[in-house]
Order: structure tokens, then C-alpha cells, then sequence
């Protein structure tokens, strides 16, 4: 079992940076792909960023490619989502996700593939 906690959301002004964690328990942690999500009011809730288990692979939506950076700790459990260049359009609750079943391509964005879900942080970047 894997329970997330999401932390370090907040308001930023547009070009700001904000890091967001995702802190972990259960051993099994450290063998699970893990990706953010985020979700805006009205808007289904899409794939940002993830990584696998090792850290060595990372994936990204386009709308995030060389502002987001994505990382993980496995020996402190958590997984971190560098944000810079923030945009009023980044403004979303984001969520983590972990699953340790491997992803790859198309299965990393798809929702139906996590298994561990976090309650979410709210970012808001204003203009």
C-alpha cells in the first residue's frame, strides 16, 4: 500500500516558480512510476509530468517542456515538481500518481493506469 501527500502549492504571480512535493510511505514506493496530474475548474484532469521508479526515464506533456522539471528521492520517499516560468494557465489542483506497473508512451498519461492517488495542492498563478 502507498499513501501520497501533495505539498508546496500556492499563489504566484505569473513567471514565478513554485516546487511541489509528493511524500510517500509504504516500502513499495520506491519501485512505482510516479507522475503529476493536475486538473482546472471544469476541465478534466491531465497528465503534466512523470518518472519511473530508478529516476532515469521522464516524460512531459508539451505545454511544460523546459519550465517543468520533475525528480525523485527515493531514499527520502518523495518525488518533486519544479515549476518556473509559471503561466495563469498552469492554475490547476495538481495531484501525484503512483503505480508500479511500467509506463510507457501513452500509458503514462493515462488515469486508469495509477493506482495510488494523493488528495492534490492547489496552485494559482495570477497574471
Amino acid at each position: 500500500q502507498v499513501q501520497l501527500v501533495e505539498s508546496g502549492g500556492g499563489l504566484v504571480q505569473a513567471g514565478g516558480s513554485l516546487r511541489l512535493s509528493c511524500a510517500a510511505s509504504g516500502r513499495a514506493f520506491s519501485t512505482c512510476a510516479v507522475s503529476w496530474f493536475r486538473q482546472a475548474p471544469g476541465k478534466e484532469r491531465e497528465f503534466v509530468t512523470g518518472i519511473s521508479w530508478s529516476g532515469a526515464t521522464t516524460y512531459y506533456t508539451d505545454s511544460v517542456k523546459g519550465r517543468f522539471t520533475i525528480s525523485r528521492d527515493n531514499a527520502k520517499n518523495t518525488v518533486y515538481l519544479q515549476m518556473n516560468s509559471l503561466k495563469p494557465e498552469d492554475t490547476a489542483v495538481y495531484y501525484c500518481a503512483a503505480d508500479q506497473g511500467p509506463k510507457s508512451g501513452r500509458s503514462w498519461s493515462r488515469l486508469a493506469e495509477y493506482k495510488y492517488w494523493g488528495q492534490g495542492t492547489q496552485v494559482t498563478v495570477s497574471s
